[in-house]
């Protein structure tokens, strides 16, 4: 394929590395220097630069026919804007909040347990996640779907808030965590139950270089629940982008990643 790439921060660099190890060729790559470049000639496009530039780009790519895969985030409160637009010109957009294979299998046990846990009301739920610390957004478009899954699989939760990590109660300093590990989310005590529907507790942290974590803790009196998932690097993120690029090639609507995965 004839890849456009929108995007050369380290996602773009790490995409353009795995498109070429699968045997595609980067034709165009458009950043702050050469913004509003149409992909033409290209057989699809991926979107990973920054969120007040996606909308535009994926104007620019659907108007030219250019099926395109979006990773930025911070722009879903345009997605029914975004939805209108593949419609009218009956492109094709894949959009994910995270294309790691991992995280999306990720986002299915966590849509499972949610439902399980909806029947289940001494249980309380947070979600932390963290970043390194040029990361723009918080909290991340991966805990933010997470979230919503919960709010769609229970009764008793709707929307998030963000919330500051809760300090530490030691008077000793923390000890440093191991190289390339991000420091272990701080425990949040469990709130009493609410009368009504909640938003979920998000606590996002910026640390060093740290490429991502998400966990989802479901805390009761007497035990806690944990699922995390934790990126040691980009590679599985670009690796799902190029895979979501190939399967889109050929396609017309709005896609998710969800939709790769039932067809693998």
């Amino acid at each position: 394929m004839r890849i456009a790439l929108y995007g050369s921060g380290r996602m773009g660099k790490a995409i353009a590395a795995i498109a070429t190890q699968r045997g595609h060729t980067i034709d165009l790559v458009v950043d702050s220097r050469n913004a509003g470049t149409a992909p033409t000639g290209c057989d699809v496009a991926i979107e990973f630069s920054r969120p007040e530039h996606a909308l535009a780009n994926m104007r620019l790519c659907l108007a030219h026919g250019v099926p395109v895969v979006v990773g930025t985030t911070g722009w879903y409160d345009q997605l029914n804007d975004v939805k209108a637009l593949v419609s009218a010109s009956k492109g094709s957009l894949l959009w994910a909040s995270n294309f790691s294979i991992g995280v999306n299998l990720f986002f299915r046990v966590n849509r499972m347990l949610a439902g399980l846990m909806d029947r289940q009301p001494d249980y309380r739920v947070h979600i932390d996640e963290i970043h390194h610390i040029h990361k723009l957004d918080a909290p991340s478009g991966t805990a933010i779907t997470l979230a919503r899954d919960i709010d769609l699989k229970t009764q008793r939760y709707t929307g998030f808030a963000l919330k500051e990590p809760v300090p530490s109660t030691k008077s000793e300093a923390a000890p440093a965590p191991a190289l390339g590990l991000a420091p272990a989310p701080v425990p949040v005590p469990v709130p009493a139950a609410a009368p009504g529907p909640t938003p979920i507790p998000i606590i996002s942290e910026r640390i060093g270089e740290v490429t991502g974590k998400h966990s989802v803790t479901w805390t009761s009196a007497n035990d806690r629940l944990v699922i995390t998932h934790e990126a040691f690097d980009r590679t599985g993120f670009a690796t799902g982008a190029v895979v979501a690029a190939e399967w889109l090639k050929g396609r017309n609507g709005l896609f998710t990643m969800d939709d790769v995965l039932d067809s693998l």
